[in-house]
């Protein structure tokens, strides 16, 4: 599946790109679900690798913060969000397996980042297990 992206996408917020309110942050259960409430309503081009990293692991928009941790990742494979180097690839490798069947370009630009560094990410502890199944599913 060929991914396509609205113009102007960086500038704009999850809410806005996925057209649904998320709901009041006010009124949010948790600290952690206030935060991903209020990182809905932020224009992505404004997240921190940290703002990425949590999304991406909360699983919000990840047609859209997949190319951003992407071009993190590419400067720097072990980036690292607020709790340690390689977290943000942490998060984007658990990312549940029928979005990368879904998604195989973006499959593929993370696979190519990590084929050399397999020993390196084990060292880290950054399992790529379930990564990996996509490769079996596809």
């Amino acid at each position: 599946m060929q991914l396509t992206l609205e113009n102007n996408w960086r500038q704009k917020s999850i809410e806005n790109l996925e057209k649904h309110n998320f709901g009041n942050p006010g009124d949010a259960p948790t600290n952690m679900v206030k935060r991903c409430l209020e990182l809905c309503r932020v224009p992505l081009n404004k997240f921190t690798v940290e703002d990425v990293r949590l999304m991406i692991g909360q699983g919000f928009s990840l047609r859209h913060l997949i190319p951003l941790a992407i071009e993190h990742l590419k400067s720097d494979i072990f980036v690292e969000g607020d709790l340690f180097p390689g977290d943000l690839l942490k998060n984007v490798l658990a990312v549940d397996t029928k979005f990368w069947i879904d998604h195989t370009q973006l499959w593929r630009a993370i696979s190519e980042l990590i084929k050399n560094r397999r020993e390196e990410l084990a060292s880290k502890t950054i399992s790529t297990t379930l990564f990996d199944t996509v490769e079996d599913e596809k």
